[in-house]
């Protein structure tokens, strides 16, 4: 028996989402991308609750992860560099007249497993280049954008196999509620309070002005450059016109871009990626001058490397982010097999597109400028995890002396 009630849950997750996450202001509209069906009763909630705080619209754009299915089974085998170009563009359509974007999926790990991984490529990529210029917007915080990852029932059965399926997702609903503050009276009151002690470290890292960091572990030893200017981001995001919103949530992260050219070493995951329906496991990077220049993968060998093959930066880094391993999702000592949930347990690093946001005055930037500053442009941006209780953590200054940032996983600074 499940021992929360769902409606107020969801009622305090639209709540959390259009008060917090979003920050609607008077009047704005909400678009929302929401990738299951089943995702419909929150939906309606959070349209609800955008309407009673002053919105003027709210739009849904529906996906479904059984018709993703259905082409690959069915559709012809030539046909899958085809894509409609009016779902993207109505995305970008929004953005560009100042509507808030909410994004909601909580993916099957495992959708396309066994399927052709050369035609899985290929739709990533084409989705890749149609999405690119909505990731353009977004890397600049050009409105309040949000992604949040309700339970459904194939995320919850792939979590927990052995359980019935509603045993499954009444399981991964506790989760999510303890991960997302949920159970808490107030959560609106809770997330500003953590997100001003994220914005906090943000400040001090920024502070410190690091020329790289430098991470050892089981299987990790890595040295991350970091570009003149860069800002260290946790907690709020802020838009052109200084409208404060949070961009996930959860989120437990504080993030930079790296040095596309100045990453050495080599870096083990410590949780499995989920990158377009299937799973990665048990793999290492090894980088020389920026670039991932070999690769392994206990599983999922082929998906990585269609992930490094989206484009000519694919296989160069774009973000680099540390999360104490106490976190209080790392807490619960459970893997979501959900990027969003996974990467705020555990320091991570992503392949592909760098955030604007991260570099002083990136946001103005032409792209050539941005890329010889450092950063790093793509058609993907994918985040994995690398971070442990057992790893530290160097920041390392101009002149080559370094101080601890972390150690055995925790902050090693107040």
């Amino acid at each position: 028996m499940n021992d929360y009630n769902l409606e107020l849950v969801h009622e305090k997750f639209a709540r959390l989402i259009c008060e917090v996450g979003l920050n609607l202001q008077p009047e704005q509209r909400l678009f929302i991308w929401a990738n299951q069906l089943e995702l419909a009763p929150l939906v309606q909630q959070i349209a609800k609750r955008a309407y009673q705080n002053g919105s003027r619209l709210v739009s849904v754009l529906w996906n479904d992860e059984g018709l993703v299915k259905t082409r690959f089974d069915h559709a012809p085998r030539d046909s899958f560099k085809e894509f409609p170009a009016w779902k993207t563009d109505a995305r970008f359509k929004s953005i560009e007249q100042g509507d808030a974007v909410l994004w909601m999926g909580g993916d099957d790990p495992a959708l396309l497993k066994g399927y052709d991984s050369e035609l899985i490529s290929t739709a990533g990529r084409t989705y890749a280049a149609h999405v690119k210029p909505i990731l353009e917007k977004i890397a600049t915080n050009a409105v309040q954008w949000l992604m949040v990852c309700p339970p459904t029932q194939a995320w919850a059965q792939a979590v927990f196999p052995d359980l019935s399926a509603g045993e499954a997702e009444q399981s991964l609903w506790k989760a999510v509620i303890k991960a997302c503050r949920l159970e808490d009276s107030s959560p609106e009151n809770s997330w500003k309070e953590n997100l001003d002690e994220l914005a906090n470290r943000g400040a001090h890292l920024t502070a410190k002005g690091y020329d790289a960091l430098r991470f050892k572990g089981p299987g990790t030893d890595l040295l991350v450059g970091l570009p003149q200017g860069h800002i260290w981001i946790g907690g709020w995001d802020l838009t052109p016109g200084g409208v404060r919103f949070c961009a996930n949530i959860p989120t437990e992260e504080v993030f930079t871009l790296p040095h596309r050219e100045r990453v050495e070493g080599t870096v083990r995951a410590t949780r499995p990626l989920s990158f377009r329906g299937n799973l990665i496991e048990d793999f290492q990077l090894t980088f020389k001058k920026g670039r991932v220049v070999e690769y392994s993968a206990g599983r999922g060998k082929e998906a990585l490397k269609g992930l490094l093959e989206t484009g000519p930066n694919a296989s160069y880094l774009g973000e680099v982010a540390l999360v104490p391993n106490q976190s209080p999702i790392s807490r619960q000592e459970l893997v979501f097999l959900n990027t969003l949930y996974d990467e705020n347990a555990s320091n991570h690093l992503a392949l592909g597109n760098a955030y604007r946001v991260n570099l002083e005055g990136g946001s103005e930037m032409s792209e050539e400028e941005f890329m010889a500053a450092g950063g790093n442009e793509s058609l993907v941006h994918a985040d994995f995890m690398f971070g442990s209780g057992e790893m530290d953590v160097d920041g390392v200054m101009a002149d080559g002396t370094s101080e601890p940032v972390m150690r055995a996983g925790e902050w090693a600074f107040d």
